[in-house]
Formats: C-alpha cells, structure tokens, sequence
C-alpha cells in the first residue's frame, strides 16, 4: 500500500475524511468532506506530518525555502510536516504562519516564525481539500 492510500485510510479513521452529501461554502455539492478540526492527539499529528513530509518530498526533493501555514488549521500542518521533513528526510526547513489580525505589541507585524524573503520558495500547507468539476 502506498503512502496516499494508507494516508486515505488514516483520514478515515480518523474521523476527518466522511462521505455523504455535503455544500462546500462556495455552494458546490461533493459527495466528501474533509476536517482537519477532527485530528486531536499528539499521534494523529506526528502521522500526519509523516504523511505531508512524504508528499513534499515525492514532489518537491529541492529547492524549498519554507514551510507556510495559513491561520488558523494550516499552522500546526505546517509545524508538524517541517519536524516530519527534518525527523524522516534530515531537511531542516523553516516554517512560518500568519495572524488573522496584525500585532502592534510586542514583535508585531502579521507574520510568525521564518520572514519570507523576495525569491523563496514557499509550500503553502493548506486545511481545504477540494475536487475541480472541471477535467483538464
């Protein structure tokens, strides 16, 4: 079994990948639905990271400057596959989230962690699953 479809089994039961009839927000039907809310212990995240750490690796072995975790669900993805990618792969990549809100206090500013700099490349390490109508 591959890692995506041991990752497809992790999700289900887990209880984060259900099937059914759902509404995404923008109004389009899809017959899953994907939660990353539903991971909550400190086992489902290490798998998970390992399972994001392997994808990033099949697909993006160079080159990678950081990891970007957008508020709120992407962040601890975004932790937990850096700490994957150094623990199974030895690269040790930053990684960095936003604040929904800026700071003024303190550091400040809207960004936590590795400050992206003009020319990185940057993952972004997203909660939303979705499927294109569309085939190309």
């Amino acid at each position: 079994m591959t890692y995506k479809e041991e990752f497809i089994t992790f999700m289900v039961r887990s209880g984060v990948l259900t099937f059914g009839d759902f509404t995404t927000k923008s109004g389009r039907k899809t017959p899953y639905f994907i939660n990353t809310g539903n991971y909550k212990t400190g086992a489902q995240a290490a798998k998970l990271g390992d399972y994001y750490a392997a994808c990033i690796q099949e697909n993006l072995p160079d080159g990678v400057t950081c990891l970007f975790g957008p508020a709120y669900k992407g962040i601890p993805l975004a932790v937990t596959a850096a700490a994957s990618l150094y623990r199974n792969y030895d690269r040790d990549l930053p990684y960095c989230f936003n604040r929904k809100e800026a700071k003024d206090h303190g550091e400040g500013g809207s960004m936590v962690g590795y400050k992206p700099q003009d020319g990185d490349d940057v993952v972004i390490v997203e909660d939303v699953v979705t499927r294109s109508e569309e085939r190309l």
